[in-house]
């Protein structure tokens, strides 16, 4: 078997850490892995294939040689390193949001769009984990008939805001059984026992840059330019795993049982629907694993032709680090 040349540009962070497991768990046909990050990372030894890999600094002369490139790295260095990465001859498979609505960029959820990936020019974007996560749950739906409208809610774990925020959750929580006040730095509230109904900054019309992925992204995944979102993002006291409420709007009436069947047989997908017996997917259940969960299927009551459902998945797994894997597996293919 080829193997390959593969850096992650970002690999100190939460998903870049989650991408050398993710390779190793999934037994990636690597020749050579350079782990890069900042300066001050240089040197430092990370866990991989039972011993360890050093850091290297990020420069723009880093990609040499590489075949793919791996971005779990904030948008500004993605941008500031693609064209280097882009000369280099190697494939850039970005998770920041600096490409992802550039019109000659594929942007891939592999179990829904995996052909779209032969249309890129050096660069392909791993989704919103969000929107990876609930167009995972509804893809089948869609292929049943087009979806026309979204209306959602996304209740999205501290693991979203990186290590940083796994480590505030837990400080505070600490910090609140010894009497202290908490210290909110990750997140503009204290998120311990609490909810904060922003994530994201204003877009201009009311609501945040976040919210306004599900609808943008959606619309370029599914092929569907017409796909109308209404969102709402809210920042929950979870460490890991986004849960989303979502209801949907189809072309054609799709009974509770077709769709399913449908979700059940979807690749990505683990039907766990079962009210009576109080089954139903909860981000613990669905933490350190890449398979959405889905339940809480039922016919909208607003709408004859709509289904509302619960989803579950995780963040820094299948929302970030498996999904960018998964496509550096399709370039093999």
């Amino acid at each position: 078997m080829k193997k390959y040349n593969v850096a992650i540009l970002g690999a100190t962070g939460a998903v870049g850490r989650e991408m050398l497991k993710v390779l190793e768990e999934r037994q990636f046909p690597i020749q050579t892995l350079r782990p890069l990050a900042s300066a001050r990372s240089a040197g430092k030894e990370l866990p991989f294939c039972g011993g360890t890999v050093a850091v290297e600094e990020a420069t723009r002369h880093s990609f040499e040689g590489m075949d793919i490139v791996l971005g779990a790295a904030q948008a500004d260095l993605a941008r500031e390193m693609a064209p280097d990465i882009v000369r280099s001859g190697a494939v850039f498979v970005d998770n920041s949001s600096a490409f992802r609505m550039q019109e000659d960029v594929p942007l891939i959820v592999p179990e829904i769009n995996p052909e779209d990936v032969k249309m890129h020019s050096g660069i392909i974007s791993n989704p919103n984990c969000s929107t990876i996560i609930t167009l995972t749950a509804i893809a089948a739906l869609h292929r049943l008939s087009p979806i026309q409208t979204i209306v959602a809610s996304t209740y999205q774990a501290v693991s979203g805001a990186g290590a940083a925020g796994l480590a505030e959750l837990e400080a505070q929580v600490r910090g609140y059984a010894e009497g202290k006040p908490p210290v909110a730095q990750a997140f503009p509230y204290p998120i311990a026992f609490n909810v904060i109904p922003q994530i994201g900054s204003d877009s201009g019309n009311g609501y945040t840059t976040e919210e306004m992925k599900m609808q943008n992204e959606g619309r370029k995944i599914l092929h569907q330019p017409g796909l109308r979102v209404t969102c709402t993002c809210v920042r929950v006291p979870v460490l890991r795993s986004h849960s989303i409420s979502a209801t949907v709007v189809t072309e054609r009436k799709i009974p509770v049982g077709e769709a399913r069947e449908a979700i059940a047989s979807a690749a990505g997908c683990r039907l766990v629907d079962e009210l009576a017996a109080k089954r139903y997917p909860m981000p613990l259940e669905t933490s350190d694993q890449d398979i959405v969960f889905v339940g809480r299927i039922r016919d909208d009551l607003t709408h004859e032709n709509g289904l509302s459902l619960w989803c579950c998945g995780d963040q820094i797994r299948k929302g970030a680090a498996t999904n960018a894997i998964q496509i550096a597996e399709l370039l093999l293919k």
